[in-house]
């Protein structure tokens, strides 16, 4: 019984933390591997690449980032059957000419790539991009005009990134007492069950023992006290 209640009281909450830590925005993004997804369908007029980042920085991302063949399939599939994206997604990259090397405008680590071409010509102001019919990557000119959609990334739990340390603490701290209060009220309701039940069962064994009632014990005296005075 005490377990059924326990199951019953503490189940709810753990969902909705559950829900809290790991959950997207809203159901208008998608996770994968720990991470949510958008694709902005409008299409926009920019002048480069910074404008094209700024709207998924608007929404508390940034620009996609790809990591491993299994991630890069999951965009390839979402973008065909769901966001129905056009043929070419920029990617969230660019050239760094210092390091003469490609990188991830989310400071992610560089540890997977598709590249169709392998030139290496002039790379300055070149991004990436990423083709959808086929998944391979693309290399492009940065100065761009327009796009027809951005793909954004939010690569941590989204609700804890824009918290605050003493507000993720503070919301700990309060989830924590929550449970504890709950555990403790499920105990004493138990014992106090248990308690009512044996005392109500002990009164009702003790009251039923006796196979005469009242007015047959006081007959049976009266029948004694006549029987002593006529002797």
């Amino acid at each position: 019984m005490p377990r059924a209640v326990l199951s019953t009281l503490l189940l709810p909450l753990l969902g909705l933390t559950a829900a809290t830590v790991s959950d997207c925005p809203s159901s208008t993004w998608i996770q994968f591997q720990g991470s949510c997804y958008i694709f902005l369908q409008e299409a926009i007029k920019v002048e480069g690449i910074e404008d094209v980042r700024s709207q998924c920085t608007g929404h508390g991302a940034d620009m996609i980032s790809i990591h491993n063949e299994e991630e890069n399939d999951f965009i390839l599939d979402t973008l065909k059957k769901q966001w129905k994206g056009p043929d070419d997604i920029l990617l969230g990259m660019f050239y760094d000419t210092d390091d003469a090397s490609f990188k991830w405008f989310d400071n992610s680590n560089m540890t997977f790539d598709n590249w169709a071409d392998q030139d290496e010509d002039d790379l300055v102001d070149t991004c990436g991009f990423l083709h959808t019919k086929t998944g391979e990557w693309k290399k492009g000119n940065c100065e761009i005009s327009s796009v027809e959609g951005t793909l954004c990334k939010a690569a941590i739990p989204y609700d804890k990134k824009y918290l605050s340390d003493n507000h993720i603490l503070v919301t700990t701290l309060v989830a924590a007492s929550t449970v504890i209060f709950m555990v403790l009220g499920a105990i004493i309701w138990f014992f106090y069950k248990r308690h009512t039940d044996s005392g109500f069962t002990t009164v009702f064994s003790t009251t039923s023992q006796s196979p005469f009632n009242d007015d047959c014990v006081l007959v049976a005296g009266e029948e004694s006290e006549y029987a002593v005075q006529f002797d």
